[in-house]
């Protein structure tokens, strides 16, 4: 979330609803062991790892992960407890931090638990001491704070860096704004979260105590009101006010620990209708909502499933990662549109500076993992959750920065630009999952076990410590620079080594063991197995053909990304900050000495393909107008590869300012035209944002765009997005920006602004797109 863009959503008060279910929950087998002891866990059939049990080898994963430690390592301790301190009128001599940590922000305190998590695990990736020490000296700090609840007229168990009374204005529903309430029990959530951590993950008997309280004090809080209230308070979204994080998750989490009834009950005071009734039901209800409010509820509904067995949520779960997955995500399989989801299918429509956010992805990649434990026949999680690795977690790090930080946004359109976090002064939620916490954890995903078996998953150089059999597998790999891969056994016995196929795979996929080829048939999508009885020194080698193709946006086949294997390409334009998209000549690709990087030529000029996560430091295109590529040296793709089949829940079946007002294009209108306009409104007290699509249903495409309408009331414009509008109140005209000016036949484009108003505030009654009268679509 942001602060600029946070009202930017339908405003809806929806009673509480009954979860309907369309998809069974899978068969349940014996509980698996799992990496950290815990309750029960109801239809998981993986475990991961431990981070301590896999250890990286020299590649760019390594390197971002090595900037991330020394971030954690440099991080004062006293300045991010320096809000907390003050808030329980403790003494603190340290300099307050910047962004959405300042003294005056609803968020402080937003960011400690996600450097506890950090330093979990960056303790259990390298043994050491300063990064553990770190955690405890904060959780003994925090502790102080906590204690004094009560002292300074707070509740027994709160902990956070802002007063008690932010949560009070939630639950009133008044009072939102920067320093009143903004998503408190957002950033109460990442404190919690983070103790749990330090509990399961360094044995901090501590931090289970604090986290306790918390789970206590939300209790006593949330039973104070009915169902139908709370939903009020999710649904609650002036500046997302009722924006919770995973609250569910980690209440449903502590329930597995502590065997409160109470906790659990707490964690389902945070089902949402307005979210889990629809997903529960498979439908496709997702636009208007801000993403990353959605994605760490649905993580919970999961974690609910793993306690309690009720089949509703493991619905709510798959169905909602197939929407989003299949019908919200973009090339580098992130999502969201200035934070929020648009309409099913909606990417060419939706390009621009403010695509998504690292937020999203880092909780899709969590939910992902989670649920391909849950059924490990369906190899499209490990499938989409290499993409999206590759393709925005690692590409979103500063490789010139020795802290490395992160993007808020990764801008998709082109001659986008990546810009990055700083050290103190920019503590954005995405600063601290996009580096602290996702940079630190890659080795996660590599391996996973079942008693005997072990999943191959990713092609990373590491090493695996199971030692609990007694054995180590060690992958080394230049993948995806090379398309093949080493497993070497050491030790002895006998496991099943079930190893990845990847969708993207092509004719010619070949396994050796110690040198012989396996007659092994390999389905792309699907895991092949080696079972038998490993002795040490073995070793078996893969190779994986990868080849070019594009993939097409759903809502306008011209406009494609091109891949090669997994991995998504991009043209590098320098300083260039185009004003339209190039038109890419497929046939004119050639490879160069360098591994990943092409030669082409786009819009009659020559430009270098690189893989996209390389490109830092200069304009970039991602999507182009492209023709099919020549089938002699590529597969072309005419969909997003990364979307399942029909969406079924049953497993085994820093943003650009706004430019300056200009005048409106010069453009002709088009005979015959037909355009349509939704006008989404959202208002509180004087303020309020309005949501514009203007879609073209015309068989003619648009160069320059200008929309007019007069405001009915007395609004007052106070900035735009992805649009310039002038004048600021009565007869207005929004006009295109260089990257949206065309709108294909068919095809559709989005802004949106905030302003103010007194008297009345309705949808204008009439817009004229170029002088041509619109239908209004509301």
């Amino acid at each position: 979330m942001r602060p600029r863009k946070i009202s930017r959503r339908r405003f809806m008060r929806l009673a509480g609803a009954t979860l309907g279910v369309t998809a069974a929950a899978p068969a349940l087998p014996a509980m698996a062991l799992s990496a950290a002891p815990r309750g029960a866990s109801y239809g998981v059939q993986l475990s991961p790892f431990s981070l301590a049990d896999v250890s990286l080898g020299s590649s760019l994963f390594r390197a971002n992960r090595d900037r991330a430690l020394s971030y954690l390592a440099f991080i004062s301790a006293d300045r991010l407890l320096h809000t907390f301190r003050l808030n329980y009128g403790l003494g603190s001599s340290a300099a307050a931090c910047g962004g959405w940590e300042g003294t005056a922000s609803g968020l402080r305190g937003h960011s400690m638990g996600h450097f506890l998590v950090g330093l979990c695990q960056a303790y259990l990736s390298t043994g050491d001491a300063q990064y553990k020490s770190k955690a405890d000296y904060l959780v003994a700090e925090l502790k102080k704070c906590q204690d004094r609840a009560t002292t300074v007229g707070f509740t027994a168990g709160y902990l956070s860096a802002f007063p008690e009374s932010h949560v009070q204005n939630l639950e009133n529903l008044t009072g939102a704004g920067t320093n009143t309430c903004w998503a408190p029990l957002y950033s109460i959530h990442k404190t919690i979260a983070g103790l749990l951590d330090c509990y399961q993950l360094l044995g901090n008997q501590t931090a289970l105590t604090m986290a306790t309280r918390i789970g206590d004090w939300i209790y006593a809080r949330l039973s104070r009101y009915s169902q139908s209230h709370r939903e009020s308070m999710w649904n609650y979204m002036p500046w997302n006010a009722g924006e919770y994080g995973g609250f569910n998750e980690s209440m449903a989490k502590l329930y597995t620990i502590t065997g409160s009834a109470n906790h659990l009950a707490a964690a389902k005071f945070f089902d949402h209708a307005r979210l889990f009734t629809p997903c529960a039901n498979n439908q496709d209800q997702l636009s208007g909502l801000h993403a990353n409010t959605q994605i760490p509820k649905i993580i919970g509904a999961l974690e609910i499933f793993e306690a309690t067995n009720t089949a509703s949520y493991y619905a709510i779960a798959v169905n909602f990662w197939n929407m989003v997955v299949g019908a919200h995500s973009y090339a580098n399989r992130g999502n969201s549109k200035a934070e929020y989801f648009k309409d099913p299918n909606s990417i060419a429509g939706q390009m621009g500076d403010d695509t998504t956010e690292t937020c999203n992805t880092y909780n899709m990649l969590k939910l992902t993992r989670r649920l391909f434990f849950h059924d490990p026949s369906q190899a499209k999680y490990m499938d989409y959750y290499e993409q999206a690795l590759y393709n925005h977690i690692l590409g979103v790090q500063n490789p010139s920065a020795s802290h490395g930080f992160s993007t808020y946004f990764t801008p998709l359109r082109a001659g986008g630009i990546r810009t990055y976090s700083n050290d103190y002064d920019s503590f954005t939620c995405c600063h601290s999952t996009g580096n602290t916490e996702s940079q630190t954890k890659f080795q996660e995903s590599i391996f996973f076990f079942t008693g005997e078996t072990l999943y191959v998953n990713l092609f990373i150089p590491a090493t695996l410590n199971w030692r609990a059999r007694g054995i180590t597998v060690t992958q080394a790999t230049s993948f995806p620079e090379q398309n093949t891969t080493t497993l070497t056994i050491g030790g002895a016995g006998h496991i099943a080594l079930k190893v990845r196929v990847p969708s993207w795979v092509q004719p010619g996929w070949q396994l050796k063991l110690n040198g012989a080829v396996q007659p092994i048939a390999a389905t792309p999508g699907s895991y092949v197995t080696l079972d038998r009885t490993w002795a040490n020194g073995d070793v078996v080698e893969i190779t994986m053909p990868m080849a070019l193709r594009l993939e097409a946006t759903p809502d306008n086949a011209s406009l494609k990304a091109l891949f090669y294997g997994p991995i998504l390409l991009a043209g590098a334009y320098g300083s260039n900050n185009l004003s339209q998209t190039p038109t890419l000549d497929a046939s004119s690709i050639r490879t160069t000495a360098t591994p990943l990087q092409f030669t082409a030529t786009a819009s009659g000029a020559s430009v270098s393909l690189l893989p996209f996560y390389k490109l830092h430091g200069q304009r970039y295109v991602v999507y182009w107008y492209a023709s099919a590529l020549p089938t002699a040296t590529a597969t072309a793709v005419a969909t997003r590869t990364a979307a399942p089949a029909t969406p079924t829940a049953t497993p085994a079946a820093p943003t650009a300012t706004p430019a300056t007002p200009t005048a409106a294009p010069t453009a002709t209108p088009v005979a015959g035209a037909v355009y349509q306009v939704s006008y989404v409104l959202n208002q509180w007290g004087t303020g309020f944002t309005a949501e514009v699509t203007v879609k073209n249903a015309s068989a003619n495409a648009i160069s320059g765009w200008a929309l007019a309408w007069t405001f009915g009331g007395n609004q007052q414009v106070t900035s735009a997005w992805n649009a310039t509008i002038s004048p600021a109140s009565g007869s207005v005209v929004a006009s295109n920006v260089s990257y949206n000016a065309s709108i294909p036949a068919g095809g559709s484009v989005s802004f949106g602004f905030q302003g103010s108003y007194s008297g009345t505030n309705s949808v204008p009654a009439s817009f004229t797109l170029n002088g041509q009268p619109c239908t209004i679509i509301n």
